[in-house]
């Protein structure tokens, strides 16, 4: 039996079904569980002083690119819109190995888990050079995060019309026999699992009708989440209303991808039909408002999509779009840009919090995570209110108004991989050391 008393925390912000925040409390985690949340609970284990800290559940990512983490900043993509930026971006992409793609997630998963993530998927779609799936998830079990890998894909080149080069696309025959290689290998069903496995074709521009259909035939009947990118920007409506005569949605809606099993990257351009489609399917949106900001995708319309019940979760996107990944940063991205479009009370910092914990595990069919009661997984989150950054606080639970962008402590099934502000679970250093290698010979190629 392990077991952590943390002890005394100032706040505890629970995020169950009652949104209870409990002052001056303790919690008790057991054998990757939540035990006990109260006031005077005892150990025989490790004990955690959390005094001047606020507890929460830790953060779920719901949409990233680890692979990404190597192409922060390029210089000719700073100033690109979506089509443009992916163009300057993808023959970088395609000199990647298996070490690019290992590296660049041991440092995306290590930058998520000083953030307070405990929970991440990843959407992989470019293979090259004899990379596999596997390689990011070698890297997420050494840093010891929960990981959601999806296995993406890209099947129309720019020959046949679609935007990524030729060398960068797969057969659709080899693609979904490795979707299905890699769920079984990998993907584990079990409550509190640290894998599971999804299946993500890249883009409406960047594969086939055939592919998605088939793609969310094998994916239902393997039992595992769908995920892909939709209605991103003004680019992305023009072709699909050019390509396929209908608004993204619709074209969704038509190849079997909605549903509680589905959720969608962006849908910064969902409109009102759209919106009311997602609820009444329950699909489910990643919302990712740095790199929406950052490739002046807009603005997506988060406000509308809660009050209708559309599941709502947070993505830190990849970091040649972000160019971070933070994931509490991006919280509070996605409060500010509500009140920017809807005004100051159309989204309070307690909300955000809410998408960016129980809502993105809601949206990854883990509702064992992202919230603190008894029965829930030992995923939390200490955060230090006693620095400059919240200086002056009035309420130390607001984090996202007055509150560090990186935890003090961070545990993952129980288990410690952030102490003091420090990843404990690999070496960091050795590994930004690799990165440079690689980043330099990149820039370098």
């Amino acid at each position: 039996m392990t077991e952590t008393l943390i002890r005394a925390a100032s706040h505890v912000v629970c995020m169950d079904d009652d949104r209870r925040v409990l002052r001056d409390a303790d919690v008790l985690l057991r054998d990757g569980q939540v035990v006990a949340l109260g006031q005077s609970l005892t150990t025989a284990g490790e004990v955690v002083d959390a005094e001047g800290c606020v507890v929460t559940p830790g953060l779920v990512n719901t949409h990233h690119h680890l692979y990404q983490t190597l192409t922060r900043a390029v210089p000719a993509a700073q100033d690109a819109l979506l089509f443009g930026w992916l163009q300057t971006l993808y023959p970088i992409w395609a000199r990647f190995t298996p070490e690019h793609m290992y590296v660049s997630a041991q440092i995306g998963l290590a930058e998520l888990a000083l953030s307070g993530c405990t929970l991440s998927s990843d959407h992989l779609y470019l293979y090259p050079n004899g990379v596999r799936l596997e390689d990011t998830i070698a890297a997420a079990e050494e840093v010891g995060l929960r990981f959601h890998p999806t296995r993406g894909a890209m099947s129309i080149g720019e020959s046949d019309g679609g935007l990524p080069p030729d060398a960068l696309v797969e057969e659709e025959a080899v693609i979904l026999s490795d979707m299905a290689r890699v769920i079984d290998a990998f993907h584990d069903a079990a409550p509190g699992a640290m894998c599971r496995v999804g299946v993500a074709p890249c883009s409406p521009f960047s594969v086939s009708r055939e592919l998605m259909r088939d793609a969310a035939v094998l994916a239902r009947d393997k039992g595992v989440m769908m995920h892909t990118h939709l209605a991103e920007n003004d680019e992305d409506i023009a072709y699909s209303l050019e390509q396929f005569g209908c608004r993204p949605g619709q074209y969704a809606e038509d190849l079997g991808w909605v549903g509680l099993d589905v959720w969608h990257a962006h849908c910064v351009k969902l409109d009102a039909s759209e919106i009311d489609l997602f609820a009444r399917t329950g699909t489910g949106v990643a919302h990712c408002p740095c790199s929406n900001c950052r490739l002046g995708s807009g603005i997506a319309p988060v406000r509308a999509m809660r009050d209708a019940g559309v599941p709502v979760g947070l993505g830190v996107d990849g970091s040649a779009s972000n160019d971070a990944g933070n994931l509490v940063a991006e919280a509070r991205q996605a409060m500010l840009l509500q009140r920017v479009a809807r005004g100051a009370d159309a989204m309070s910092a307690q909300e955000a919090l809410e998408i960016a914990t129980r809502g993105g595990a809601d949206i990854l069919g883990r509702p064992e995570c992202g919230r603190l009661s008894v029965g829930a997984r030992a995923d939390v989150a200490i955060w230090d209110v006693s620095g400059i950054e919240a200086a002056g606080s009035w309420d130390p639970a607001a984090l996202l108004l007055a509150g560090p962008n990186t935890v003090r402590d961070l545990f993952v099934e129980g288990r410690q991989v952030v102490r003091d502000g420090q990843v404990t679970t690999f070496d960091l250093q050795a590994a930004m050391r690799k990165q440079a290698v690689l980043a330099n010979g990149l820039m370098d190629g």
